[in-house]
């Protein structure tokens, strides 16, 4: 091909009010060869001599979409039952997917929620949140409902009464000792002494083992250990970050009320650990502190699916 020196010049027109832009290209030689496709004559015979080749090309083409379609349905049902079949929730592979995963802060991030667990969450960060008052009724009722199914054989004292130091409260008025363990740690009473009660008497009454001459403090211990649970499960914070409260989360889709059991089993467990260390009144946080490692570890413990498969669990039931 000759060499062609092409020169452009550039115009500006307003076009609707808009700048457009058109090149003219003149030649300083004729050009030896043409430009393609700008023969009328030429088109029509490379259109003679290629539409037969390209419908056959054209329908092998969609042949072959056609084909593609069908082997990734049948793929990706493939896929679906073996994902069932393999990596369903009960099996290894399952439970390795669904643990928690450290996340830019290196904080603990859990697995993304179902429904039921966003749902059941929100209920007990609402419960947690709810003060002590010693004013409303419905608390008070709860406080008379408690000594009822501690003391059923006895009469109901007033609300501010020197009897109540029998349970295990430091004064005479119940409502003083609340702090920081709010209402749901009175629910918390109420639900052990209706669900277990045969441990929430053995307890009350210290039933078990060689008890120490100055004994814990029942009603006010019980307050403690709400309050140590909803730390420990990191439960007034966004989402739980701690491996106890990620492993909680997965209790709470199958257990509505798995904070209330947890809650027993933990009462359970801060006793067995007062007899084992043969502690005192002055003891009481240290018990509380040991109390909360072991549960952190019993959480953690591979062959754990449900609050039932703690080990102290079986003790409220024997």
């Amino acid at each position: 091909m000759a060499s062609a020196t092409l020169r452009r010049r550039l115009h500006h027109g307003d076009v609707d009010g808009r700048k457009y832009e058109r090149y003219d290209a003149t030649d300083s030689e004729t050009l030896s060869e043409p430009l393609l496709g700008s023969s009328s004559d030429s088109k029509d015979a490379y259109h003679e001599e290629h539409s037969l080749e390209d419908i056959w090309e054209e329908e092998r083409k969609r042949q072959q979409v056609h084909w593609t379609l069908i082997f990734s349905q049948l793929i990706a049902q493939w896929a679906q039952w073996i994902a069932k079949v393999v990596f369903g929730s009960g099996s290894l592979f399952g439970r390795f997917l669904s643990l928690p995963h450290k996340g830019s802060g290196g904080k603990l991030l859990p697995p993304p929620l179902t429904m039921l667990q966003e749902e059941r969450l929100r209920n007990i960060k609402r419960r947690i949140e709810i003060p002590f008052d010693g004013s409303r009724m419905e608390h008070q009722d709860a406080l008379r409902q408690l000594w009822r199914l501690a003391y059923p054989q006895r009469e109901l004292p007033p609300l501010k009464s020197e009897l109540w130091k029998e349970m295990g409260w430091q004064g005479t008025d119940p409502s003083t000792d609340f702090r920081g363990g709010g209402y749901i740690s009175l629910e918390n009473l109420i639900y052990f002494a209706k669900t277990y009660p045969e441990a929430f008497h053995r307890l009350l009454h210290k039933q078990d083992g060689t008890r120490a001459e100055w004994e814990y403090p029942f009603a006010v211990a019980g307050i403690n250990i709400s309050f140590m649970l909803a730390q420990m499960l990191d439960l007034q914070s966004g989402k739980p970050s701690t491996m106890a409260g990620i492993r909680f989360l997965e209790f709470l889709e199958k257990d509505e009320m798995a904070f209330d059991n947890l809650y027993c089993v933990a009462f359970q467990m801060m006793d067995s650990q007062w007899l084992a260390k043969r502690a005192s009144y002055m003891e009481f946080n240290d018990v509380l502190k040991a109390t909360r490692a072991q549960l952190e570890h019993e959480l953690t413990r591979e062959d754990v699916f449900s609050i039932k498969d703690l080990l102290p669990f079986k003790l409220l039931n024997k």
